[in-house]
């Protein structure tokens, strides 16, 4: 019986969990490839798979921690330590990734080395993307299944799950830094110039920083508190204002406590007739119906509030 939820995490986290086993087995490649042919782009590509490798464990640590049961210091659960952990993902890529990858090229390109036999390097490349490119594949189908719709972009803006799109950014950088990696290398030694693999290093180093840069920026939108996305804040709108004991709804405020929990606030105006007893039935009405509509609400705040006295905000019109 214990395999049964060891199991269902490992299917709950196959993007991480590929990912993961994917790059392990890429770099320790790339740096027998880069010690035998002497390649600063394959160095570059060892230590961005390395550095990929200990993204997933850190996304995989995140995800465990914020597992953990709400207690007195954080009533609200844990929920949002992923998007800290996301974070320093971020940070790794740009400071690990992108500096020794940059650091490296430079280095090859003031004090470029002889060239040796490239053929492991296409060998390892090759290997790489199938495995990379696997990888990308089932990010992008379960990224994909959960878009409802939405653009790429969009999908990704309002995505409140860190480790999918981080995945899925780092793939895609992956498979184009492999692209630039074996450019590099066959340019190298069709002109016989060791500098132009040193140039393909510092390019993969720049891939990295703008990953880097907006992994940073969708995360730190995360930590700091993203809303729930419009159509269900009209959903909840809609669900209060239909009562008749509902005069108007002032506002409706949402934030994401995790990627798979919303807090709610609701102010709203109650018919001045009603008593005590009905409005503590009526809240307690609403809150069913609204956890009912959507089970990842899970914490609901409704102030009765006169309309006159409380802050408005504009209904929505999804």
């Amino acid at each position: 019986m214990a395999d049964g939820p060891r199991i269902g995490h490992i299917k709950a986290n196959i993007v991480l969990y590929g990912a993961l086993f994917a790059n392990l087995g890429i770099a320790a490649a790339k740096f027998v490839a880069a010690a035998i042919s002497g390649s600063s782009s394959m160095l570059s590509e060892g230590v961005h798979s390395l550095v990929d490798s200990g993204n997933q464990l850190l996304l995989l640590y995140g995800q465990a921690r914020a597992k953990q049961a709400p207690d007195d210091q954080h009533p609200f659960g844990y929920g949002r330590e992923l998007y800290f952990w996301a974070f320093v993902v971020a940070i790794l890529i740009f400071a690990v990734g992108a500096g020794i990858s940059i650091y490296e090229g430079w280095t090859h390109i003031a004090a470029p080395e002889p060239l040796r036999d490239p053929t492991i390097n296409y060998i390892v490349l090759g290997i790489a993307f199938l495995l990379e490119g696997a990888s990308w594949t089932i990010a992008v189908r379960q990224f994909d299944a959960g878009r409802n719709g939405l653009g790429w972009w969009q999908a990704i803006r309002r995505s409140k799950d860190p480790a999918g799109f981080i995945v899925l950014f780092e793939d895609s950088a992956a498979l184009a830094g492999l692209v630039i990696a074996a450019a590099g290398v066959w340019l190298s030694h069709a002109t016989g110039d060791a500098r132009i693999d040193g140039v393909a290093s510092i390019l993969i180093g720049l891939i990295l920083a703008a990953v880097a840069a907006l992994l940073a920026r969708e995360s730190k939108e995360l930590l700091i508190g993203e809303a729930a996305d419009p159509a269900r804040i009209a959903m909840i709108w809609r669900i209060v204002e239909r009562r008749r004991e509902i005069s108007a709804v002032n506002h409706v405020r949402t934030i994401h406590t995790a990627p798979d929990a919303i807090f709610v606030a609701v102010s709203a105006d109650f018919e001045d007739a009603l008593t005590m007893g009905d409005g503590e039935r009526l809240i307690e009405e609403i809150e069913a119906e609204l956890k009912a509509a959507s089970p990842d609400i899970s914490s609901i705040y409704i102030r009765p509030e006169k309309r006159r006295d409380a802050v408005l905000q504009p209904r929505p019109k999804a």
